[in-house]
């Protein structure tokens, strides 16, 4: 045979040593081979996992070795966890009971024959026609016998057949094999001897010896006859052997074949191997690459029956063996009859011996047998023990029932099974109790009680190992899916990979297929916690998953970058299988695989488009696996430790694949439907040779995929629609059982988890993993676990995405990524440990920049640089290995003082932790490591031509040892290392492999013809994947073995996941899907598209992500193209479509959305218009038409579909949340604007969505009054700005539908102190007011003038807005409208007062009636208005609805305020504001007629709500500049202050005087009103205050009370005071200013006779002013000081006139009128001084004061004349109160007449005419009161006025001053008796 077929023996023997163990040596035939059965003391692989040799297993070695197992290396296989002990162990074998076998009667014996031959698969995973051998469980009547006894009983008396052996014996014994050997002969004989004698049944061993050794002649008929009988006694149980102790010695002299006595009488004391093994080895011997093809189909035929025994056990070892020789036939056999039938048997032999853990495991009889065995193989067939079977026999009721456990009753009953176990496996001898330990001493995250280690077990002497039957099954599964995992690990040489008949291709595909069919039916087991597997020598207990783990990933990594499509495709299952069902187990080993292999093959150009179809269609099933998806962020984008964002990086490259570009347009007929998983066997090419591959369900077919890009588009395309589905069913389908949705098809149909088998997903608890079989869709649990919170996750996230981001930073700018890093505490100090730390620890930084920063000549960086080396460990390493550590983490700057640092300290780190060196000292490893850098690059540098040699590698470094040379030795390997392996970073031994180019020339191509230069980069950059692949697990299950505790895996169960999982994905999912629907017409693909759109728009709804939101609803509605209608294709009607669906359903959150959809539905009506004719489509930019649809889609566009989608889209509005919609209507609002904007002034606006806004209106009328009022400030203020427009069309149509809406809305009752009608007619308002066209106006008021006809009795608030409807009409310029609008109030104001007022509105209809009023520019409106408003007093005195209350009582405030006062302040108004003179002076005589008529029912309180309202205002413009803004002009001011104010005063001081009793409280108001009216500069103004007060004196002084003339003269005192012009004295105004200064107030005094308001300030004594006043100011003085001096003068006659007033001087109290006296003095005083002062009035006069000089004259004199008469009249009172005075009044009053005789004196005729004239009366009468006085006082007062009179004789004085002179002579004569009286 040629060197291809290999045999799998050697390959298991080559690595593996042989143990020192006792062995059984059994003699064969001529070859004197020897077949060493044994159990191994230790094995390969040690507890520590993955040994040097991993690609052990049974595949066939070279040939020229025999196919006869080397025990030796089956023995190795038995133990997984052993670990290399010396000496015997403590474990005791014996022997394992069988289940025991149902007799067989003899007249079944025949039919038992023909039945016997196994059944074999055939492709639809059936048996030939007979039913699959499952083990049987016995009927009970097997169990009334001590001991089981063999079916073919011979001694026992029972019916004797012996054609089933005799006829094989006979034909032994005919051979001529058996004339030649005695041995053969002689044990022929004696057996069939036996046989005839009936006693054969009892001795086993020597029925088989003349069988075993036919079987070794290698005569083909001897070997068929004995293979043909062993069958059948196989399948008669004929070999089951029974125990000989129940108990051995302990501890037994070897772990080997103890107590086992032959049962042939054998003398040696030797343990002989059992009868199975020795069955086992038989059968398995008879194959060798010789074998004929008869005999093989017999060798396969016996193992399977002996495999499929349900009464006898094979295991380990044996099991090994056999399954392996059935390989070999596989392998070896030219036939493909064999071939079929081998890998047929294969496979059962392989899903029996997992099926049997399954099945086995809840009947507690089996938990219950305790074996006292080692775990060697050769002991396990004997029979079930009496008091052990009798015991369980209860519970195997059912032959059928429990071997086959459901996956969710397992699931259900993991826990329970559990317990079970362990407590079955308690000794009934001993009852020892087991504890419940877990496997690694730590808590299993809630995992039920694993088996725990043996160790517990072992501290008694007399202790032995307790494995139940169920442990030795799984242990037996565990080392057949071992070596299988071994032989898929076998590399393929390059031909093989081309020949898929080769045996190395065969045997590849047939274990990988193997090993994916163990995975798809048998998850549940492999992640069963309770399979455990026990170790016979460390006495450890590990779990199935945790054994299995590292074959499993090697055989990933070694595969699954394979270019062989069958190869990868079986990977790529398996590795489905593993992610589904086992990622809770392997939570690093699946982000590995994905990292390192999977995702960097989808991104690889080298890769092939069948290899990416196929992990994409790997990827599809997780992307419809909602759970395994959820997960799958949870465990690696939130996880710190996780190298990659997988989820998010597949979700970006899922993307760019469903977005690659489009180079040739693809008809659809050229792709070939999607990839979907299809249960049925591929076809293959018809052969001799079976390719080994087997057919699984579940399995995607691969024939179909991958055949193009667009293929794989659309691959991308399912993918990221199906994660969307998948987020959707996750996200928003809560409080969903499973169950629910598993009978609901829409659900399923919708989710896309229609997955088969294979659909593995752990349960949402962490604890156990729960293997989910048919099509059952899987959700998320309804309560969410506690452990599941979202929070952390998030966080977790939050601060994975800070840490990239500081390594970006870093990677960008090392010193500003270390302070990030810091600042965010990644890096916990600033101290250089901490930094290096980080540095050398994390994943992702640059190299290059590490080493630019470590580099920097800085002291910190030096010191940080030192930290990172000492942090590398040396010790140990040899020169070069730890130079290649060192250079490996960072790369060198290239600055040769940086080198020169890095080296340095290498050097002397190195040195101090290897002492055994051959340098001297630290620069010796400085200089050769300098050395070995520079041989690194000469010899691995392209552009280096001239190498560097060994010799000149020597020279260079000679003498460098201390001035001593290095050893040669030393040297060289340093050279070779280099040589054979450059020093190069780790990302660069990854780096993409780019492609071979050509160049040019022919020779070139020429040298590439035949080469396939994609696969050979691709297997360039493979090999370098699986490599650090196998790396990186190496690396992880040595630390996982230090941790023991394995990663974390975070089970997913809360809904909200799903909005950080869109977050970080929704871009590529966007591009993902615009980009095929912008490029493609692919129906099919556009479905798949626009089903993506709305399910990531449900989600971005559902979660509120206002940004995403916007993406995806803007992309989608661009894509309908309703915009260019000319280029509109069918997928833009299914566009319309989705964006219609998505309204319908997702309304409630489209929120800001809503703007894109509705401008769609807009424009789709606009594309009806226009398709249908009835509307010209818009021209383009150069004025062409732009192109009209085609004819399909315009009738498409016209469809029901459509035309009832968007109906809905308006007619489901009232299903749409209180906050939803407010969003719709804003968004049809802002869309309508739009479209009547876009009309222009069309004859034929656009006004679909203003219609579609008032049917909504209709929808939504009855919604709760809160969530309509947040409606209609919308709708509202959209109504304004329609109804507006300049185009009256809009206009008129607005107001039409708001009529209309309006009539409906007053259907409904309103309650009291509602305003909700209000707020709706509001629009009519707005539109009066502002839009200027008549016609639009004129439909206000018929709309207006139809409600009120229509719906009057439901009018409540709308009142309000209506009159202040007829109030803007007022204004308007157009006669008509004023006029309609008065009719319309006139109309309501005679018939329906009462409802008004009932309604609260009678305040708006005055208000309405007062705006008529003011209008000037109709004064016959007005002047009826005004008529109106006068007449609405009566109407409402006589209402009944005004009615004050009961009769006597007075009016309440509340009615005064709510009638009274909006008539008497509409009255105010008119008087303030209105326009016409006329108007103004009727309502001024109406309110001050009103009061007077009716005030006297007036409450006090109201009195003063109506001078502090409505009277004093209406003089406020006198105090405030303010209230002069309501005039236009200074003439309407002036006019209106000239008439309508001083009326008003006149009138409100008559007023006064009428209801002086009432009103007396508020004098103190009238008083400081007169005050302010005098004090003005206006002299018109002061004139008419001053005479109001006189004339409200005179009237009332008798009504005053003592208080009030207080109050009274204090008035005075503050006119007086405030008159004073103190500042004539002002020293300032005397300083003479240049009068060239340009004086900018010349105009100030060109007022004319205009009145205007001025009111003085009163000045202080002296001004405080220093600075020079400039000439302006000056002037505005001196004017201000003229004003003074005349209103003093007004005063002084004011008073004068008052106390010359009979009844005002008899009713003042004296102490009143000496204050009034006082201030008159005062006045009197003041213009005295300031006469005399001759030198100030000159010094004004020169400073231009006046044009003469200045003088107080008339004021001196005036001021004076009162008060000497007032004085003089109160001297005489003979009243008590002024009597009491007298003195007071005497002080005053003679030193006043002294100064004025005494200054009268001295006035010169000639000059002073005019004083003369003044002071003349003055003088008569103090002269004449002077000469009233009594005699005392008369004599008291002579001496001084004497002289005074005498002086005044000798002036020419007036004949009146004469006059009194005489009588005053006269009275001195009578009074010294000089004169009689007569």
């Amino acid at each position: 045979m040629d060197q291809e077929k290999p045999t799998v023996d050697a390959h298991l023997q080559k690595d593996e040593p042989i143990p020192v163990a006792q062995t059984v040596q059994i003699p064969l035939d001529q070859q004197s081979q020897s077949t060493p059965f044994q159990t191994p003391l230790s094995e390969n692989l040690g507890h520590e996992g993955v040994s040097g040799d991993t690609q052990g297993g049974f595949e066939p070695a070279n040939v020229t070795q025999t196919t006869l197992a080397d025990s030796q290396a089956v023995a190795n296989e038995v133990d997984p966890i052993a670990a290399p002990t010396e000496g015997p162990t403590a474990d005791t074998p014996s022997p394992v009971p069988p289940r025991p076998e149902p007799p067989v009667p003899a007249e079944g014996l025949l039919h038992a024959r023909r039945s016997s031959i196994p059944a074999i698969p055939t492709r639809d995973g059936r048996s030939n026609g007979h039913s699959e051998p499952w083990p049987q469980t016995p009927p009970s009547s097997a169990l009334s016998h001590p001991v089981h006894k063999r079916s073919l009983t011979m001694s026992t008396g029972h019916t004797v057949s012996v054609v089933l052996i005799s006829s094989a014996l006979e034909t032994i014994l005919t051979s001529k094999e058996a004339k030649r050997s005695h041995p053969l002969r002689n044990s022929a004989q004696n057996a069939l001897e036996m046989v005839r004698a009936g006693k054969g049944g009892d001795r086993p061993r020597e029925i088989f010896e003349p069988l075993r050794l036919a079987c070794e002649t290698r005569s083909e008929k001897l070997m068929i006859a004995s293979l043909d009988c062993i069958s059948k006694l196989i399948s008669y149980s004929f070999f089951a052997e029974e125990t000989s102790a129940p108990l051995l010695p302990s501890p037994p002299p070897s772990p080997t074949l103890q107590g086992r006595q032959s049962m042939s009488g054998s003398q040696s004391n030797i343990p002989q191997p059992s009868l199975v093994d020795l069955v086992v080895h038989t059968i398995t011997a008879c194959h060798i690459e010789t074998t004929p093809e008869t005999v093989s189909l017999q060798v396969v035929k016996a193992l399977l029956a002996l495999i499929l025994s349900p009464t006898i056990y094979v295991h380990h070892s044996s099991l090994l063996k056999a399954v392996r020789t059935v390989y070999n036939v596989f392998l070896l056999s030219t036939d493909p009859v064999n071939q079929m039938v081998a890998q047929g048997g294969l496979t059962q032999m392989v899903q029996h011996v997992f099926t049997r853990c399954r099945s086995g495991k809840p009947l507690e009889s089996d938990e219950g047998v305790i074996l006292r065995s080692s775990v060697s193989s050769e002991t396990l067939a004997s029979p079930v023990p009496h008091h052990i079977a009798s015991k369980t026999e209860a519970q195997r009721s059912s032959p059928v029932q429990g071997q086959l456990i459901s996956d969710s009753a397992h699931t259900r009953n993991v826990e329970t099974e559990n317990a079970h176990e362990d407590n079955s496996s308690i000794s009934p001898e001993e009852g020892s109790t087991q504890s419940h330990l877990p496997l690694d001493g730590q808590g299993h995250d809630g995992e039920g009680p694993v088996r725990l280690s043996l160790d517990a077990r072992t501290e008694s002497i007399h202790a032995h190992a307790e494995l139940s039957t169920q442990d030795l099954f799984i242990k037996d599964a565990f080392l057949v899916l071992r070596a299988l995992c071994k032989l898929t690990m076998k590399p393929l040489n390059t031909e093989s990979e081309r020949d898929l008949k080769s045996h190395a291709m065969r045997s590849k595909l047939l274990s990988l297929h193997l090993v994916l069919t163990v995975l798809n039916s048998h998850m549940s087991l492999l992640v069963d916690p309770s399979a455990v597997i026990f170790s016979s020598s460390s006495h450890e207990a590990t779990t199935f998953i945790q054994a299995i783990n590292q074959y499993l990933c090697l055989t990933l990594s070694r595969n699954a970058v394979s270019p062989v499509p069958q190869v990868f495709d079986a990977s790529v299952e398996i590795f489905w299988r593993v992610m589904s069902g086992m990622r809770t187990k392997l939570k690093k080993e699946i982000e590995v695989l994905l990292h390192e292999i999977f995702i960097p093959i989808l991104e690889m150009r080298t890769s092939t488009l069948k290899q990416k179809a196929v992990i994409l269609a790997m990827l599809l099933k997780l992307c419809q696996d909602p759970q395994a998806l959820v997960e799958l962020y949870l465990n690696y984008d939130c996880d710190s430790e996780a190298a990659d964002n997988i989820y998010e990086h597949l979700m970006n490259i899922i993307s760019k694949v469903a977005t690659l570009p489009y180079n040739t347009p693809q008809s659809k007929n050229a792709e070939p439907a999607s990839p979907a998983v299809n249960p049925q066997s591929r076809v293959h090419g018809s052969s001799s040779y079976s390719s080994g591959v087997i057919s699984v369900s579940g399995t995607i077919d691969t024939s179909t995929i991958g055949l193009s890009e667009g293929q794989l588009r659309r691959q991308g395309i399912e993918c990221l629609v199906s994660v969307l589905r998948s987020l959707v069913t996750w996200g928003t389908t809560s409080g969903k059982t499973p169950a629910d949705h598993s009978g609901d098809p829409a659900t399923r149909s919708q989710t896309g988890e229609e997955t088969g088998h294979d659909s593995m997903t752990p349960d949402s608890s962490l604890d156990r993993l729960a293997t989910i079989t048919g099509s059952v869709e899987v959700l998320r649990q309804s309560t969410p676990d506690v452990v599941d919170d979202p929070t952390r996750f998030e966080n977790a996230k939050q601060k994975k995405t800070t840490l990239l981001e500081g390594i970006k930073k870093f990677n960008f700018k090392p010193k500003r990524g270390v302070q990030f890093l810091l600042e965010t505490g990644f890096i916990p100090s600033s101290s250089p440990l901490d930094i290096a730390r980080f540095l050398l620890t994390t994943d992702g930084l640059s190299k290059a920049m590490i080493g630019e920063y470590l580099g920097e000549g800085d002291d910190v960086n030096v010191a940080i640089m030192h930290a990172f080396v000492d942090l590398l460990d040396f010790r140990t390493l040899k020169f070069i290995d730890a130079l290649r550590l060192f250079l490996q983490a960072f790369r060198l700057p290239g600055e040769g003082q940086k080198i020169d640092r890095f080296m340095l300290k290498f050097a002397e780190r190195y040195i101090a932790g290897n002492s055994q060196t051959p340098f001297k000292n630290a620069d010796t490893a400085y200089v050769l490591s300098y050395s070995t850098i520079m041989l690194n690059t000469d010899a691995h540098n392209p552009q280096v031509k001239n190498r560097m040699t060994k010799s000149d590698f020597i020279r260079n470094n000679r003498g460098i040892n201390d001035g001593d040379d290095l050893p040669e030795e030393f040297l060289y390997s340093i050279f070779d290392e280099i040589q054979h392996n450059e020093i190069r970073m780790k990302d660069e031994i990854d780096a993409v492999v780019t492609l071979p180019t050509t160049g040019p020339g022919l020779a070139n191509v020429l040298a590439n013809v035949g080469r396939d230069l994609q696969k050979e980069a691709y297997m360039l950059q493979s090999s370098s994947i699986a490599n650090k692949t196998e790396a990186l697990f190496r690396t992880l299950m040595r630390s996982q073995r230090r941790s023991r505790a394995g990663e974390q895996f975070f089970g997913a169960s809360h809904f909200v996941h799903v909005r950080p999982m869109f977050e970080v994905a929704w871009i590529p999912f966007l591009a993902g899907l615009s980009g095929p629907l912008q490029n493609t017409d692919d129906l099919e693909v556009v479905d798949l598209c626009l089903d993506g759109f709305k399910n990531a728009i449900r989600i971005v709804c559902f979660f509120d992500l206002e940004l995403e939101r916007n993406a995806f609803v803007t992309t989608l509605g661009k894509f309908t193209f309703l915009n260019n209608l000319g280029e509109m294709k069918t997928k833009n009607m299914e566009a319309i479509k989705a964006l219609l669906d998505v309204a319908v359903s997702e309304g409630n959150n489209l929120k800001g959305s809503w703007r894109e959809v509705l401008s769609c539905v807009s424009q789709l009506e606009h594309m009806q218009l226009i398709s249908s004719g009835l509307e010209v489509p818009d021209s383009g930019k150069k004025g062409r038409p732009k192109k009209l649809p085609n004819e399909d889609l315009a009738n498409e566009s016209r469809s029901t579909h459509i035309t009832v989608a968007a109906d809905m889209v308006f007619s489901l509005s009232h299903h749409l949340s209180g906050t939803a919609i407010v969003g719709f209507v804003r968004a049809l609002c802002d869309v309508s604007w739009e479209e009547i904007q876009s009309s222009g002034l069309s004859q034929h606006p656009r006004l679909f969505s203003l219609q579609k806004l008032v049917e909504i209106s209709y929808y939504n009328m009855n919604r709760i009054r809160l969530e309509w009022s947040n409606l209609w400030d919308i709708l509202g203020e959209h109504f304004n700005q329609v109804c507006c427009h300049s185009n009256p069309h809009v206009g008129f149509f607005a107001l039409d539908s708001l009529r209309q809406l309006s009539m409906r809305f007053l259907e409904k009752e309103e309650l009291p102190h509602f305003k909700f009608q209000k707020d709706f007619l509001k629009p009519f308002e707005h539109t009066m007011i502002h839009n200027a066209n008549p016609d639009i106006r004129d439909m206000v008021l018929q709309c207006l003038q139809q409600m009120i006809q229509a719906r009057v009795e439901n009018m409540r608030s709308g009142w309000r807005t209506m009159f202040s409807v007829f109030s803007a009409a007022s204004k308007v310029l157009t006669e008509r409208i004023a006029n309609s609008a008065f009719e319309i109030v006139s109309r309501l104001n005679k018939d329906h007062f009462a409802a008004i007022v009932r309604h609260g509105s009678f305040a708006d209809l005055t208000v309405c009636i007062t705006e008529f009023c003011k209008v000037s520019k109709y004064q016959k409106l007005s002047l009826l208005a005004i008529a109106m408003l006068r007449g609405v007093i009566p109407v409402m005195l006589n209402s009944p609805e005004c009615a004050p209350g009961p009769e006597g009582q007075s009016p309440s405030e509340d009615v005064m305020i709510r009638f009274w006062f909006p008539v008497l302040f509409g009255f105010y108004d008119i008087i303030m504001n209105g326009e016409d003179l006329e108007v103004r002076r009727l309502a001024l005589d109406s309110l001050f007629t009103t009061l007077k008529i009716h005030g006297e029912s007036f409450p006090v309180e109201f009195w003063d709500t109506v001078c502090q309202e409505l009277l004093f205002p209406i003089f406020a413009v006198l105090k405030s500049s303010q209230d002069l803004s309501r005039f236009s002009t200074q003439e309407d001011m002036s006019v209106w202050l000239s008439t309508t104010m001083i009326q008003a005063l006149r009138d409100l001081v008559d007023l006064y005087t009428f209801y002086y009793d009432i009103l007396e409280r508020f004098l103190d108001g009238l008083m400081d009103l007169l005050c302010v009216c005098i004090c003005q500069e206006n002299d018109t103004l002061a004139r008419i205050g001053t005479s109001c007060l006189q004339q409200f004196l005179e009237n009332n002084a008798t009504k005053l009370s003592t208080a009030r003339w207080e109050r009274v003269a204090s008035t005075f005192v503050k006119l007086f005071r405030t008159t004073t012009p103190h500042q004539l004295f002002d020293e300032t105004l005397r300083v003479e200013i240049d009068c060239n200064t340009v004086d900018l107030d010349t105009s100030a005094d060109s007022t004319g006779q205009a009145i205007l308001p001025a009111p003085l300030s009163p000045t202080s004594e002296r001004s405080l002013s220093e600075v020079k006043p400039s000439l302006s100011s000056r002037r505005r003085i001196f004017k201000q000081i003229i004003v003074k001096c005349v209103l003093q003068l007004l005063l002084i006659e004011m008073t004068n006139d008052l106390l010359r007033n009979d009844t005002v001087y008899h009713t003042m109290p004296p102490d009143q009128l000496l204050r009034l006296m006082g201030v008159l003095d005062h006045s009197y005083q003041f213009a005295r001084m300031f006469n005399d002062d001759k030198e100030l009035r000159t010094g004004l006069w020169k400073v231009g004061f006046m044009k003469h000089l200045p003088n107080l004259l008339k004021q001196e004199s005036s001021s004076a004349s009162t008060l000497v008469h007032v004085l003089l009249r109160m001297y005489f009172d003979e009243r008590v109160e002024h009597q009491s005075a007298r003195p007071q009044i005497a002080e005053r009053l003679l030193p006043l007449g002294l100064n004025v005789l005494s200054d009268y004196t001295k006035l010169r005729a000639d000059t002073q005419a005019k004083n003369i004239a003044a002071w003349t009366p003055v003088v008569t009468e103090i002269l004449d009161g002077f000469c009233r006085f009594d005699d005392k006082t008369f004599v008291k007062y002579l001496p001084v006025i004497y002289p005074l009179s005498t002086g005044l004789l000798a002036r020419d004085i007036a004949p009146e001053i004469r006059l009194g002179l005489k009588r005053y002579f006269e009275r001195v004569g009578y009074t010294h008796g000089i004169m009689e009286s007569s």
